[in-house]
């Protein structure tokens, strides 16, 4: 289970990093540099990232009983620039306090 925990951490933080990517290098090399690949790629890269991030909210709140508050933070972090980086800094806590078997 405290895998599943980490995994979930680590894909918060990749798919924050792809959506600091999106919005801050894709999106303006779309704009002025007349690149629209960048977006197509990085936001199909994005995509990917946020349903795996989705797919382990739902493994992760039903195997460490998470209320609906915390699953709801879980899911606004991933729609706010950085959101993800603040709550896997919070679940490296939860992960760190939690006994290894």
């Amino acid at each position: 289970m405290e895998n599943n925990l980490k995994r979930f951490r680590i894909v918060a933080l990749l798919e924050g990093i792809s959506f600091i990517l999106l919005l801050g290098v894709a999106m303006p090399m779309k704009y002025f540099a007349n690149m629209p690949l960048a977006v197509k790629y990085t936001g199909w890269v994005h995509g990917v990232l946020f349903i795996f991030y989705l797919l382990l909210l739902m493994q992760v709140k039903i195997e460490h009983n998470w209320n609906l508050k915390k699953t709801g933070l879980a899911f606004i972090a991933s729609l706010l620039p950085f959101g993800t980086f603040v709550f896997a800094r919070k679940l490296q806590k939860d992960i760190a306090s939690t006994p290894s078997k």
